[in-house]
């Protein structure tokens, strides 16, 4: 079930770009970023009125606090999306987002960074990445 989230994630985020693009070329880029966290916004109160009621109290309770700027981070996300959309196209611009992803991904594993639990080093995996690297070079040829 994880690799079929995971691919509707990537396809998600393909589309959501594209359309976040669209929106900055007829307002701004922070319009249009602004405008996909209020949407996101609501489609998370939406949900959570849906699917049980958790305590927004709990928040507070989150250790180490570093772990709420996740929606600061989205918010950056969304705006890096729009431009390597605007100047690279859709196609390149998300197997670049995808190899450093992978890249940023693997370090945090390996450093066991942010909580996660640290992972053994792989020459593979680096490989990996590095195969994925070549794609994009095959790619943009």
């Amino acid at each position: 079930m994880g690799w079929i989230i995971a691919l509707v994630s990537g396809a998600l985020m393909s589309v959501q770009g594209i359309l976040n693009t669209g929106v900055t070329k007829q307002t701004s880029i922070w319009v249009s970023s602004g405008w996909v966290q209020l949407t996101a916004l609501a489609a998370c109160v939406v949900m959570w009125f849906f699917t049980g009621r958790e305590q927004i109290s709990g928040l507070w309770q989150v250790e180490p606090k570093y772990m709420l700027l996740g929606g600061i981070l989205g918010a950056f996300i969304t705006y890096t999306v729009i431009k390597s959309v605007e100047s690279l196209g859709p196609a390149q611009s998300a197997l670049l987002i995808v190899v450093a992803q992978i890249i940023v991904a693997y370090g945090i594993e390996v450093f066991g960074l942010f909580g996660v639990e640290k992972a053994g080093f792989e020459w593979r995996k680096v490989l990996g990445a590095l195969v994925a690297i070549a794609g994009i070079i095959i790619f943009k040829r």
